[in-house]
């Protein structure tokens, strides 16, 4: 059965101690102890305070559940553990340089890296861009002004850019639009917008390329524990988890 480390045990962590379904989770790790304790408690495991001994447990796959700063901190060790890496923050890889020695540091230990879905739908066929050019890649995110610790009144865009841009100012928020560039091969553009009204995030998706054109819209249902956690990112991890040794592969 496959043996899972959790680094990171805030609202995501719960949702997947609470959720195992077809692996086991012996290890987990997080800067708060408490935090740490509490989930080692609802899946039977060990929490771990030093993070070289959570390292050592017996373990075959590392989720990352934590923050882009962990991710950064953390994946190489874990990668040169000859662990498999789920990496949730994946704002940690827009740093091509980064991203790259990850990816020799993989191959060169015969582990695997994976970017869950996270809370959009569709990045499985957005690697046809690393085929057939994709002329649009746009992102358009919507949030209520209290999510991103604003004190607006009225909608409007408070970002507009490349990816890689946007997540430096917002970290927590635009994850996805990364998720987008890796999979297609290219940064993908970014609107960051405000909406007092909006009491769910909206992503919105507009691909076009030589294939034709796609419009995907996303409302989020906020977890239940953590209205700030989209609860299908944590859906996409157990997604991920429950057929990563599936002999059937579905989706590209």
């Amino acid at each position: 059965m496959l043996r899972i480390g959790l680094l990171g045990c805030g609202n995501i962590g719960h949702i997947i101690a609470r959720h195992a379904d077809g692996f086991v989770i012996p290890a987990v790790y997080d800067t708060i102890p408490e935090r740490a304790r509490e989930i080692a408690g609802l899946c039977q495991g060990t929490a771990y305070g030093d993070f070289a001994a959570f390292l050592n447990a017996d373990t075959g796959i590392v989720v990352e559940a934590a923050s882009v700063g962990a991710a950064r901190a953390h994946a190489q060790e874990i990668l040169l553990h000859k662990k498999n890496l789920v990496i949730m923050s994946v704002g940690a890889l827009t740093d091509p340089a980064f991203r790259d020695d990850l990816v020799a540091i993989a191959r060169r230990t015969g582990t695997k890296i994976y970017v869950p879905s996270g809370a959009i739908f569709g990045l499985d066929n957005l690697k046809i861009g690393q085929i057939s050019p994709i002329s649009k890649l746009l992102l358009k995110t919507t949030k209520s002004p209290q999510s991103l610790g604003l004190g607006v009144t009225t909608r409007q865009r408070i970002f507009s850019g490349k990816a890689h841009e946007c997540i430096k100012s917002y970290p927590k928020n635009v994850n996805v639009s990364v998720a987008m560039g890796l999979a297609a091969g290219q940064d993908a553009d970014v609107e960051l917008w405000v909406d007092p009204a909006a009491d769910k995030n909206v992503h919105e998706l507009f691909i076009e390329g030589d294939f034709g054109e796609t419009y995907i819209r996303v409302t989020n249902v906020p977890s239940p524990e953590n209205p700030a956690t989209s609860y299908l990112a944590a859906l996409s991890i157990l997604s991920l988890l429950k057929n990563i040794d599936s002999p059937l592969v579905i989706g590209t």
